[in-house]
């Protein structure tokens, strides 16, 4: 006689098995996506690429770069052979219209309004990101310029190396605003646009990794920061200005 046999259960059906399904998705959209959105930007575009081999082929590391256009987060994943996930604002995960895209972009959404919302994304960005070993992107103004200088970056950047031990890339950007300025709906063709990765740099590590902000030093933080910015500027062919990007500006 044939042992009874308990209820059949497909892994699939089992939550860690959904999320590990849907983000398998995902992993391979992206590269979908990238591969054939890649000709075409290099059929639209002149793109040129200087420094690519300061980012590191193997292993976790932040991409911080200077943001003058939407299509910023187009161009840099565009030039690095690495998967490249970027904080996102969570505005454009609202309307399904635009959420397929930025999931399967490989973004991450972050509430700018700061709080546990932005925590909460700054931990995601270490346990599903860095300490997996693989690249994030951050924009540390923190918001798009409108104007031609890079602005006074925020310390997240700082804290994301110094916690997780990781290198951070300075990345200028430049011509991107040329093809699609602010507030506009279209990128223009023709356009030459840059994008110069700099040597890598990093934080101390914490003397306990256990407790990385236990005697933190925001001075350090902020004067790590403050480099980071400046070479950036550099990077970008634009003047730094040691000001936050202007409120009016955030909202555009």
């Amino acid at each position: 006689m044939a042992a009874r046999v308990g209820p059949q259960y497909s892994t699939a059906s089992l939550p860690g098995a959904v999320g590990c399904n849907r983000r398998y998705r995902w992993h391979v959209a992206y590269w979908v996506l990238k591969a054939v959105l890649t000709p075409i930007f290099f059929v639209l575009f002149r793109v040129r690429v200087e420094g690519r081999e300061n980012v590191p082929k193997t292993g976790p590391a932040v991409l911080a770069a200077n943001h003058q256009s939407f299509c910023d987060s187009f161009f840099i994943p565009l030039v690095v052979t690495r998967k490249v996930t970027f904080l996102a604002k969570a505005e454009y995960f609202d309307s399904w219209k635009t959420a397929w895209f930025f999931r399967a972009a490989g973004q991450i959404p972050i509430r700018r309004t700061g709080g546990s919302a932005s925590e909460r994304a700054l931990e995601t960005a270490r346990t599903d990101v860095l300490e997996k070993g693989r690249i994030l992107g951050l924009y540390p103004e923190g918001t798009r310029s409108t104007d031609r200088y890079v602005h006074k970056g925020r310390t997240g950047v700082t804290r994301l190396s110094r916690e997780c031990g990781v290198p951070v890339i300075p990345v200028g950007v430049v011509g991107t605003v040329d093809v699609q300025p602010v507030n506009s709906s279209f990128m223009r063709p023709f356009k030459t646009v840059t994008i110069r990765f700099g040597a890598p740099m990093q934080m101390d590590p914490p003397a306990d990794p256990a407790h990385p902000l236990e005697n933190h030093d925001h001075t350090m933080c902020r004067a790590f920061t403050d480099r980071l910015m400046r070479e950036i500027a550099r990077l970008s062919e634009r003047e730094y200005l040691d000001e936050y990007v202007p409120a009016r500006a955030a909202a555009a």
